[in-house]
């Protein structure tokens, strides 16, 4: 390997990895539709008290993560949440594929970059900018990330069948919440970037590198984009998180 100025520049592209999750997880009799849910609150509502069942657990130093089958119209679907952060969040998509998960839609929230993006309102990330670390480890070093064509559409096509208001455009992807500067707030929307989070642009690179359909949606949060930061209660809207949940479902079983 050539030495490179930064060592997140040093892309490796062979295919093989020391530990490869196929080598250290067996496959089970897991559905492939799989909704990979942020929402803890809607997983509990939706999951909790013997309405799915749970098949198998993704274990870390933070615990048991329960992995859930829900029967949707007489359709099997995998749910789980994906942990937060972009490392955590593709080690554990990685251990789903490895566990037989082929078709995923992610759903959570994000700030927002445009303080005219309501609370709720939905964002469909047709990109994401790396700026985080993780995406570096499976594809080259570029600007952005991109979720699969066949995902976003089945997205869209379930947002449109409901006539849910949504839009289309970049996410920032950034490992340092509490490093998010006005400077850089600026050079981001001046890109095109609607939202920001924490893991959109590794799920694109592991889906990618794994060949996998994904795509994610995701509803406007906390407002970073005005003269001061606004929370705007966003994490309280318990109804909005779980049609948004109940939108990925459809969306991921049209895959």
């Amino acid at each position: 390997m050539q030495p490179q100025p930064y060592p997140i520049l040093e892309y490796d592209s062979t295919p093989q990895a020391i530990i490869e999750p196929s080598q250290v997880i067996h496959p089970i009799n897991l559905p492939e539709h799989c909704v990979l849910c942020f929402f803890q609150d809607v997983i509990n509502d939706v999951c909790g008290e013997g309405k799915a069942r749970v098949v198998h657990h993704l274990d870390s130093e933070i615990g048991h993560n329960p992995i859930y089958e829900l029967v949707v119209d007489e359709r099997r679907v995998t749910v789980v949440h994906p942990g937060v952060g972009a490392p955590l969040a593709a080690g554990f998509l990685e251990e789903m594929i490895a566990l037989g998960g082929r078709k995923f839609i992610a759903c959570g929230g994000s700030g927002v970059l445009n303080p005219e993006i309501a609370v709720g309102h939905v964002i469909v990330p047709t990109a994401a900018i790396r700026d985080e670390g993780t995406s570096y480890h499976y594809l080259p070093p570029s600007r952005e990330a991109y979720p699969a064509a066949s995902a976003l559409e089945a997205l869209e096509a379930a947002l449109q069948h409901h006539h849910v208001p949504y839009v289309l455009g970049k996410t920032w992807t950034t490992d340092a919440f509490y490093r998010e500067t006005r400077t850089k707030m600026e050079a981001r929307r001046a890109e095109g970037c609607l939202a920001v989070e924490m893991e959109a642009a590794a799920f694109f690179a592991v889906a990618q590198f794994r060949k996998v359909p994904f795509a994610q949606v995701l509803y406007g949060g906390d407002n970073i984009g005005g003269d001061e930061w606004d929370h705007r209660g966003w994490d309280q809207h318990t109804s909005a998180r779980e049609k948004l949940f109940w939108l990925a479902v459809e969306a991921v079983l049209r895959l």
